[in-house]
């Protein structure tokens, strides 16, 4: 599926890079526990990814709603379920406190700031160069990064030929049993077409990679040249001014009367 985008700043770092500093967001956000600093830290991650994504505000939206639906599950099953000592409500299965609502709402904004950072990587990067960026910056084997892009070209190709599959058991008036045996049934016309289709085609793609004298071993050439940038250098510094931005406003205008919400 090809999504019209604006292509912005951001999709012109080093993929590489990118995908570095990402992970370094994911840790950050891992180890705090300041419930005030990670709510900064949501508002402008999310500034960011609606102003750098390059896609229409109606389709980030659409992206975010499951992690919204995960951030109400993850929150409120701490929240009513979660122990403390200042009793908010209680009713039956039920016990809100003070410490349990802090403890949801520092789960749930864990689980939106990872979502953001892993939807800004994900719409912003192109698959093919951040491969070409793994071989040239960081020395991933070729025959890895080849690997994983054939594959990756492979699986549109899958779900096209089940939909065919689909369609021509459909017309042939095929119908699945009920129950556990029409799972196994279903599983037997399905998988193994499937499976014998992709074997065949990645044999024809091992044997032109053949042909082609495929090897790892020599120095190769790239048809993208990935480099550096002025970009790379301003990625990390806007992520770096959320983390120090973050934590000051966190520690002088809280919203919440909380510091650590494993200690309250």
């Amino acid at each position: 599926m090809s999504w019209s985008y604006r292509e912005t700043w951001l999709h012109r770092v080093n993929p590489a890079f990118k995908l570095i500093v990402s992970v370094g967001m994911f840790m950050v956000v891992l180890l705090t526990h300041h419930l005030n600093v990670l709510i900064h830290v949501t508002w402008m991650l999310a500034l960011l990814f609606f102003a750098a994504a390059g896609h229409p505000v109606r389709r980030l939206l659409l992206l975010t709603l499951p992690f919204a639906l995960m951030f109400v599950s993850s929150a409120t099953s701490m929240v009513f379920f979660g122990k403390g000592e200042t009793t908010w409500l209680r009713w039956g299965l039920i016990h809100i406190t003070e410490e349990s609502f802090y403890r949801g709402m520092h789960i749930g904004l864990k689980s939106v700031n990872m979502a953001l950072i892993g939807l800004l990587f994900g719409l912003t990067t192109s698959p093919v160069r951040l491969f070409y960026s793994l071989m040239q910056q960081v020395r991933l084997p070729a025959k890895y990064a080849y690997s994983f892009m054939a594959a990756m070209r492979l699986l549109p190709m899958v779900a096209s030929e089940y939909r065919t599959l689909q369609m021509a058991l459909k017309v042939r008036g095929v119908k699945r049993a009920k129950g556990i045996r029409g799972w196994m049934e279903s599983l037997n016309r399905y998988a193994i077409p499937l499976l014998a289709q992709s074997i065949r085609r990645a044999q024809r793609i091992a044997v032109a990679m053949e042909a082609k004298r495929f090897s790892s071993a020599k120095r190769r050439s790239y048809y993208y040249l990935i480099g550096w940038s002025a970009r790379d250098g301003l990625l990390a510094g806007v992520m770096l001014l959320i983390c120090l931005a973050a934590f000051w406003l966190g520690r002088d205008f809280p919203y919440f009367n909380i510091g650590d919400v494993r200690t309250g």
